[in-house]
């Protein structure tokens, strides 16, 4: 959840860093110079398709490509510039490689996911030695007794489970002024271009890991922002899908409305890839019925570099203003937009949603306190309810809160249950945004809507929580349970930023095809350097 949005309205060795040192109230760095950063990991932007020719050709073996990025994690995550993306280490996931080259042996490859290390976000289900705890103490030891019905699909593409990633704590639905990316459990993830800066959340981990080439690719989860927000401040490609594609069982929810996980990547194609995979109805979450017959198991058949042509855009004139540099960045991309043959209306779509105010902070409130308690009272963590992790966090306040509390955990407590008549009009009020979208996509006769993913990473603060850089527009397909894409777009002072495009109901294989033709037109992904802070981006 990115709490920011809803609170406006309520070879690895090669790598050379600087020492660093963090204080209570953010997290800075001695002095470097950035240019000396060198790294070489050999696996550095490796793609899907990449890994799978090294495979094939008897270069590596998916046990060698998982070794690898175990030790990358080790050298960068824990030692080096300590990004603390990944929250934990699968036991087993050398075991997996070594299952999935038997079966390449054998003759057998399932799909363009075989062998490839991915990495999972703590807040959802993996029936194995690994827990689940949305990064709080309270939930330290719950080991899920099976794995969410996503991570079958995972298993049964062939892919290797590496680890799980630090995560914003209860996906940043605690603290009214919470730091994204810092867990009780995991601690403070760090954008891995300027380490000062936040990687934004809550995917926070899934986010640093991708762009830190940590893994091939990651799973997050979103309820508003959560997916995209991370994925444009770590220069990566998000994908935030139609709540419904994919299944939510097995997920610590917040809403049961908005909540969907999805697949971040370095490149638009991997992400299509690692989507298909996780497709498929559940017969646990009645919503992914509404999928059948509109998702897809290859969305690369959508990757067309010419998909531009012709397409009409919505630009969202209301980032037209703010910061210079932002501004600038997003109107070079909706010239090169222009460059590919697409027509450009302006639209003012945050302006359209505007009236629906605190709707819906009100309906999250409401969903939270009713799907954590279901999924509390079927796990296996020693707190049972919602009110338990509250008391559990007072009674280990030092560990559980050390610097921001939980404000929002003790107003959900406070809500009723979902007959609310409160709720019910909030939840209205929130849906209305479907019609006052699809109404614009089809007046504008629109392909699809654009605007700017988010803001630039702002600094990290433990005791103030993060700040509003200006720039957001997660809200609009997060509400809607809409589609969002986030590609790179460029960069401002060494900070990556995002492009959205954002659809109707289940039109992702047409997002992607937008996407993949912007990417390649522009390919504006750079791999993180790691500088240490602002200061030393003047040497």
């Amino acid at each position: 959840m990115q709490r920011r949005n809803f609170l406006k309205h309520t070879s690895v060795a090669g790598l050379v860093f600087s020492p660093v040192f963090k204080t209570s109230s953010s997290i800075v760095a001695e002095k470097s110079t950035p240019e000396k950063n060198i790294d070489d990991f050999e696996l550095n932007e490796a793609t899907i398709d990449m890994l799978q020719q090294a495979m094939q050709a008897g270069k590596y073996t998916s046990r060698k490509i998982t070794e690898l990025y175990l030790k990358r994690i080790e050298a960068i995550d824990k030692n080096g510039p300590e990004l603390n993306a990944v929250i934990e280490i699968n036991p087993d996931a050398l075991k997996i490689a070594d299952a999935m080259d038997a079966e390449r042996k054998a003759g057998k490859i399932r799909g363009p996911m075989h062998g490839i290390p991915v990495l999972i976000k703590d807040n959802i289900n993996t029936g194995d030695k690994m827990m689940t705890t949305a990064g709080a103490l309270a939930l330290q030891g719950n080991y899920a007794a099976k794995d969410a019905f996503i991570i079958q699909q995972l298993r049964a593409s062939g892919a290797v489970l590496l680890g799980k990633t630090n995560l914003s704590e209860w996906a940043n639905f605690r603290s009214t002024h919470s730091s994204s990316g810092w867990s009780s459990r995991g601690k403070q993830t760090r954008c891995p271009y300027i380490l000062e800066r936040s990687p934004s959340g809550s995917s926070s981990g899934s986010g640093a890991a991708v762009a830190a080439n940590l893994c091939a690719v990651a799973i997050g989860t979103e309820t508003d922002g959560s997916i995209v927000s991370p994925s444009s401040v770590n220069g990566i490609v998000g994908i935030k899908p139609t709540v419904g594609l994919l299944s939510r069982s097995g997920i610590i929810p917040i809403s049961a409305t908005q909540d969907t996980a999805g697949p971040m990547a370095r490149t638009v194609k991997d992400a299509a890839i690692l989507l298909g995979a996780l497709t498929n109805v559940d017969e646990e979450d009645a919503v992914t019925k509404n999928s059948m017959g509109k998702a897809q198991k290859d969305y690369t058949v959508y990757l067309k570099e010419d998909a531009l042509k012709g397409k009409r855009i919505g630009i969202e004139k209301a980032f037209f203003n703010g910061s210079k540099q932002v501004v600038d960045v997003y109107k070079t991309a909706v010239d090169v937009l222009k460059q590919q043959g697409a027509i450009i209306v302006e639209i003012e779509l945050k302006k359209a949603l505007s009236d629906l105010g605190d709707a819906e902070f009100t309906v999250l409130q409401y969903e939270f306190k009713d799907g954590v308690n279901k999924y509390l009272s079927a796990a296996n963590a020693k707190v049972k309810t919602l009110k338990e992790v509250i008391d559990f966090n007072k009674q280990h306040e030092a560990e559980a809160m050390p610097f921001f509390k939980q404000e929002i955990l003790e107003m959900c407590e406070a809500k009723g249950d979902l007959n609310s008549g409160e709720y019910k009009e909030a939840l209205y009020k929130n849906l209305s945004s479907r019609l006052i979208i699809d109404n614009m996509i089809s007046g504008h006769k629109l392909d699809a809507i654009c605007g700017v993913t988010n803001g630039l990473s702002w600094c990290i603060d433990l005791i103030n929580g993060d700040y509003d850089t200006g720039f957001s527009f997660s809200t609009p397909a997060a509400i809607s349970g809409y589609p969002h894409i986030t590609v790179p777009m460029g960069m401002v002072h060494h900070l990556p930023i995002g492009l959205s495009f954002i659809g109707g109901a289940y039109t992702e294989s047409q997002l992607i095809s937008l996407a993949y033709s912007f990417e390649q037109a522009t390919k504006k992904r750079i791999a993180p350097t790691f500088i240490a802070n602002s200061i030393s981006m003047q040497a």
